[in-house]
């Protein structure tokens, strides 16, 4: 009866091991799947260390077994000719620690001796931390970057040692004194690694002698300016790596590309500053033929466009309202010379002004920019205002001369015929009667004496078929009627014909355009004119390729 409650209890047991089995294993399941979805939406650099801490923590995984197969063959041998396992003297024989690691590996270490008489294959990785400024005056640009190295020293391996643990990180110190491909910035106009508040120089050694490098640098790097397209313009910047010491034989630079890491990543989405913006980046591995050998360099680019935003406030805005001022002396009466003069010569003081203003923030370029274009269109626009000025100006100079000319020829007739009035009488004409002769005693009579009506003088005609005077009622037979014109008495002689040429010929066959005219036509034209040049400003510029 014991036996069967032996086997029931060892029965429930059983099924107690294998729930608490299965549930620990469901429990295993549940921990792994969120480290999965962590891995799915991690960034491409905690991806990029998840991905060497795997890789190393597989290498830990073969150095784990090997202890354990060695650790049972030091148990086997440790044992008594009566099998009871002997207590180990050391319990930390079984790892090796970083500073014995250190001091076995570099005992022996050649620093100066390339890793691999076949040559070193290093992979780079860039970072961009942050773009500090770009200069348009000294062409070049300012950032943070972390650079990344990794080769294999196969010298610096200490998987056989049995260390304590994954990876060793190491200091600044130790870089010294290891083989480095002394990669630097081939165009850089300064280059340096920060010292905040020590040198930010990361150093990883992995078992298998991966070596993993990491600096922070801050570096100048040049800019291809181009400013034909000012301020609608995008500048591309370059910086270039390579290793100063060794051709490609001996050091292999290549990009460190990955299907998720691409070899340059940025740690902020986006970057920006007051005049620029960072809109593409890209990589490319160019080969550089030297009288010592082939070089691998490696080049970044960056494009930054230009925030034009400023400049439509500080330049475009204010140039508008100059040239919609001039306009206004379209509106005001031509006699007023004096403020229609006042506004378009200040229009045109104030988009000088205002032109020389942003020109002087901007390095001296031999090419015409688009802001050029601008502002020197706009002077154009206001100095044809001064001149459609100068137009009006002359034409009422001209009008009031005339007028002064008349006004002073009628008050001279006036007053000689007022003493020709007093002193003696003026000539009369003769009236004849129609193809009558002067000599005929009867035919022709003095017209304006004392015996005849004053207001006869009125009614004098003149036939410029034969040249006679005669009253409109001369005759009381009918006659055609012929064209007929009144004349007076004046004792001016005709000008001679050469001038009476000279002021049909200057008078032309039209009539000469007024003030008021030139000014109806200037509303209409400027603006037209002004609007079609924005159209094609504007679309040129904002359409126009990098």
């Amino acid at each position: 009866m014991s036996n069967i409650w032996n086997v029931l209890f060892g029965a429930l047991a059983l099924a107690a091991v294998c729930l608490a089995n299965s549930a620990s294993s469901t429990e295993w399941r549940q921990r792994q799947q969120p480290t999965e979805s962590v891995e799915v939406g991690l960034k491409l650099p905690e991806a990029y260390y998840l991905r060497l801490y795997r890789q190393n923590e597989a290498i830990m995984r073969n150095l784990k077994s090997r202890r354990y197969q060695k650790n049972q063959k030091e148990q086997i041998s440790s044992t008594n000719e009566d099998g009871i396992l002997l207590p180990i003297s050391d319990k930390d024989a079984h790892c090796t620690s970083d500073k014995t690691i250190i001091e076995k590996l570099l005992a022996d270490y050649k620093q100066h001796k390339t890793p691999s008489e076949l040559g070193v294959s290093v992979g780079i990785e860039v970072w961009v931390q942050e773009v500090n400024s770009i200069n348009e005056i000294t062409s070049d640009f300012d950032m943070d970057i972390y650079v990344t190295e990794l080769w294999v020293d196969n010298a610096l391996r200490y998987d056989h040692m049995n260390p304590c643990k994954y990876n060793l990180s190491l200091s600044n110190e130790i870089l010294e004194k290891i083989w480095k491909p002394n990669t630097c910035f081939i165009n850089s106009k300064m280059a340096k690694i920060h010292q905040s508040p020590f040198t930010n120089v990361f150093l990883m050694i992995y078992p298998n002698g991966t070596v993993w490098v990491n600096y922070r640098v801050q570096v100048k790097g040049p800019c291809q300016m181009d400013f034909s397209s000012f301020p609608m313009d995008s500048q591309t910047c370059l910086l270039t790596l390579e290793s100063f010491n060794y051709n490609n034989h001996e050091v292999d630079m290549r990009w460190l590309e990955s299907p998720t890491q691409p070899p340059l990543t940025l740690l902020k989405e986006n970057i920006q500053l007051p005049d620029f913006v960072l809109t593409n980046y890209s990589t490319y591995l160019t080969q550089v033929v030297y009288p010592a050998g082939i070089w691998n360099e490696l080049t970044m680019t960056f494009t930054f466009s230009r925030r034009y935003g400023w400049y439509i406030f500080q330049a475009y805005i204010p140039t508008y309202s100059a040239i919609f001022i001039s306009w206004i002396s379209f509106v005001i009466p031509e006699r007023m010379i004096p403020a229609r003069t006042m506004l378009c010569v200040n229009s045109l003081l104030a988009a000088t002004f205002q032109f020389g203003n942003i020109m002087r923030n901007l390095p001296r370029v031999s090419y015409v920019k688009a802001l050029d274009v601008w502002m020197l269109s706009i002077l154009t626009f206001i100095f044809a205002s001064l001149l459609e000025l100068a137009v009006i100006g002359s034409l009422t100079a001209k009008s009031d001369k005339a007028a002064a000319a008349l006004a002073a020829s009628e008050s001279r007739r006036h007053s000689s015929i007022s003493n020709a009035n007093s002193s003696q009488a003026p000539p009369s004409p003769k009236l004849c009667h129609h193809n009558a002769r002067e000599s005929s005693p009867h035919s022709c009579r003095l017209y304006g004496s004392t015996n005849t009506d004053p207001r006869a003088k009125k009614r004098i005609l003149y036939s410029p078929t034969d040249g006679t005077l005669m009253p409109s009622a001369a005759s009381p037979t009918p006659r055609q009627p012929e064209r007929m014109m009144l004349i007076e008495a004046a004792d001016d002689p005709k000008p001679p014909i050469w001038r009476r040429i000279w002021r049909r010929k200057r008078r032309g066959p039209s009539k000469p355009w007024t003030t008021e005219q030139i000014d109806q036509i200037s509303i209409y034209a400027f603006p037209t004119t002004f609007a079609v040049f924005n159209i094609l400003y504007w679309g040129y510029y904002l359409t126009r390729p990098s």
